[in-house]
């Protein structure tokens, strides 16, 4: 514990969020000795590198809102970064599919916050025009997305702390090793990890499903609670990937706090299906039977989990039904696409979800990022925070020189 190291600044999670913001405050302040704690053996291990490797448009975020602004600005900038690096993506487009005119309503909202929020390009399609875009797509209406694409997530995030560590020498990316104390000193911050310590002038947490526990160690008072929600996906079999061209998304329900399910063609060539929203009873567990006693009751101890659960009902019976039935989920699917069967489809991968929620239920749907006299907490980062990574953490770069004096 005697092996110190002293940094200007720490930043705690090594996930696209924390990678952006390394990345954004060493291009800053070149001559900043910073280092990036990840306490997984590698980057990127939980929330940015099992999501749909997306990258957004801005369609569904509320106008003005943080999301909405980063979203579009870090679009551009992830896009740029992807060009500029060597990082695997493709600008592919998207369709939203309407299958039912009860749809339309929200489809012309969500229309409209695309329009307010500068998504070039998009515009309203038919039937016959979607078929033209996805022949396998059945729906009525619907959305067409051009500035839409798929990236390799892990590779942006471990080229971003490449490039950062590039810039200065002296900073430090150390993994395997998760903080287990933050202790205030007259000058500085000291994070413990299980076997090192290390000394820092500021502190920045970007720790995604362990963000309150995380806030708690550094003495942040949060009425919130993070909880976590599986999304299972399905691929599509190799004879099957014919079917989809791109990415299909349905309308989202504007009931429910999920996007729905969808079809994203990955970097790799895959075609995943799903994915679909159920609590999990442990927060890094990626298995439909993982379980974590502590995580269990640290959630269902909190009234937020229950004011949450009793507002969607339904929905959350639904999720559950379809997590374990494959026919279910399959029947989900073929909404969009009615020619899949059984066949078509195979498990794939999981991922899990940080929800902040709070005590009436409310899932805090912003971005929201707080900040003390010597530290900065990024409390919740729901979707788009892979997509709008870089003007995150641009934005946190400006934060850190404005509250930490930065020069």
């Amino acid at each position: 514990m005697e092996n110190r190291e002293t940094f200007d600044i720490a930043i705690v999670g090594g996930g696209i969020v924390g990678a952006a913001t390394f990345y954004k405050l060493q291009m800053r302040h070149p001559d900043l000795k910073i280092v990036l704690i990840e306490k997984e053996p590698k980057l990127a291990n939980h929330q940015t590198g099992h999501n749909s490797g997306v990258i957004h448009s801005g369609l569904y975020y509320k106008p003005g809102s943080l999301k909405a602004k980063n979203c579009v600005q870090g679009r551009h900038e992830l896009v740029a970064f992807a060009k500029e690096h060597g990082v695997a993506h493709d600008v592919c487009g998207k369709v939203v599919v309407a299958t039912k005119e009860s749809e339309f309503p929200f489809m012309d909202k969500i229309f409209e916050n695309g329009i307010a929020n500068n998504t070039e390009g998009i515009e309203k399609i038919t039937g016959s025009q979607i078929k033209d875009i996805e022949p396998h797509v059945e729906g009525i209406g619907g959305i067409w997305v051009p500035c839409t694409g798929i990236i390799d997530f892990v590779g942006a995030t471990e080229k971003m702390v490449e490039v950062a560590l590039g810039k200065q020498p002296a900073s430090k990316l150390v993994l395997g090793q998760k903080v287990i104390a933050i202790n205030d000193k007259s000058d500085h911050k000291e994070i413990v990890t299980e076997r090192l310590v290390f000394n820092a002038k500021k502190l920045i947490v970007c720790a995604g499903l362990q963000a309150d526990r995380m806030a708690k160690k550094d003495h942040v008072k949060l009425k919130e609670k993070v909880v976590g929600f599986r999304g299972d996906y399905y691929e599509l079999t190799d004879e099957a990937k014919f079917k989809v061209k791109n990415l299909i998304y349905p309308v989202p329900n504007p009931e429910f706090p999920f996007l729905g399910v969808h079809f994203t063609r990955m970097t790799n060539g895959e075609i995943e299906c799903g994915p679909n929203a159920v609590f999990t009873f442990k927060r890094e567990g990626y298995g439909k039977t993982d379980f974590s006693w502590s995580d269990t009751v640290d959630a269902l101890s909190y009234k937020g989990t229950w004011k949450l659960f009793f507002g969607n009902v339904k929905f959350g019976i639904d999720e559950y039904r379809r997590a374990f039935s494959k026919r279910l989920f399959l029947k989900t699917l073929q909404t969009m696409i009615p020619s899949l069967t059984m066949d078509d489809i195979k498990p794939g991968r999981s991922g899990v979800r940080a929800l902040l929620l709070g005590e009436d239920g409310d899932t805090k749907d912003d971005f929201r990022i707080e900040h003390t006299a010597d530290s900065i907490h990024v409390l919740n980062a729901p979707s788009p925070a892979a997509t709008a990574s870089l003007a995150i953490g641009e934005y946190i770069a400006i934060m850190a020189e404005d509250k930490f004096g930065l020069k």
